[in-house]
């Protein structure tokens, strides 16, 4: 990369914010934009975000809450706000994007009301075409990578350019980016596995043990592979760090927020009591039914995704769900069946 790369990162929560630093260690000119005054402040004087990553040592970066200065001569603009109010917000911030600027999605869901993916939200709010649009997706636990633990990612664009130009802003010792042209399989692995995510917690709130683990989430990747080659996907993408990584990763570890929800409420909390206790932002929450709205759109059966909205938004239990999904006719296993 020659000279130094200009970036403002849109959201300054733990996932912006540990990206943000990912930047930093690759040699970027980072600007952190976020809402909240102490955070941003605490950032650019402490190198510190104790808000949301306790105990991390941050480089040197500036933080504002002022979207104009953050975006003024950014080259890459990196989104990592809540989905569902991404339209809204990035609306306001369009007069202030460079006309050749790169917009990375960091965002992991379908926007509720549209069933559309994070990447056509961000090309339609802020007037831009879809080429110029770049989605990261991987097996990228943000409290891992801030303490600078090795990982890998997917950069995924339909132009190769701009793919390039977002792995290199994001490429440092510990944090390696594979480049990828198959937006829309990459961007369905990151809005479903929130939401199977959400089905092994409520297992393992119900006591499940790791036989229960391995068979939703090898059947969770099977409904992600379904769904996306309704919509054009390629079939090795599940098979890769977007897919089956990023599925092992949210699914296994508690530092997974939709995993750690779902735990709750099988334990038999209410879903207001579940997202309190989270207390964060937990995607497939929402994107659950948008995911669900598009599979039945699409004529794409997905059982778990079913159980999992049943259970959040219609007052089935745990042990229902269960029941259902094991009752359901034998069948021979098939990756898309």
């Amino acid at each position: 990369m020659s000279g130094v790369l200009k970036t403002a990162v849109l959201g300054s929560g733990s996932w912006g914010t540990t990206f943000a630093m990912v930047m930093a260690d690759a040699g970027c000119d980072v600007t952190l934009w976020g809402r909240d005054e102490a955070v941003a402040r605490e950032v650019a004087e402490d190198r510190r975000n104790a808000k949301y990553l306790p105990d991390v040592e941050l480089p040197a970066m500036r933080a504002t809450t002022d979207a104009a200065a953050a975006l003024s001569g950014a080259r890459v603009v990196v989104v990592a706000i809540p989905s569902q109010v991404a339209r809204t917000t990035l609306e306001g911030l369009r007069e202030h994007l460079e006309p050749d600027a790169v917009v990375v999605s960091l965002m992991k869901g379908i926007e509720l009301s549209t069933d559309k993916r994070m990447s056509q939200v961000i090309a339609e709010a802020l007037d831009i075409s879809l080429d110029r649009v770049v989605v990261v997706s991987g097996p990228n636990l943000a409290k891992e990578i801030a303490t600078r633990q090795p990982t890998a990612t997917v950069v995924a664009c339909p132009d190769e350019a701009n793919a390039r130009l977002a792995a290199e802003a994001c490429s440092n010792a510990y944090f390696r980016p594979y480049t990828n042209s198959d937006v829309v399989g990459v961007e369905l692995c990151g809005a479903v596995k929130n939401v199977i995510a959400l089905a092994i917690g409520m297992a393992q709130g119900r006591g499940f043990g790791w036989n229960t683990t391995a068979t939703v989430i090898t059947r969770g990747l099977v409904e992600i592979t379904r769904l996306g080659r309704a919509l054009g996907a390629q079939a090795e993408t599940f098979a890769g760090l977007a897919g089956m990584g990023d599925l092992v990763a949210t699914c296994a570890s508690p530092l997974s927020r939709n995993h750690t929800l779902g735990k709750y409420v099988g334990q038999g909390m209410s879903l207001e009591d579940a997202l309190v206790a989270t207390g964060t932002t937990a995607e497939g929450v929402k994107s659950s039914r948008s995911v669900l709205e598009l599979a039945q759109k699409h004529g794409v059966d997905m059982p778990i995704t079913a159980g999992v909205v049943a259970v959040l938004h219609e007052g089935m239990s745990v042990d229902d769900m269960a029941r259902a999904l094991l009752s359901r006719p034998q069948k021979a296993e098939r990756l898309t069946d």
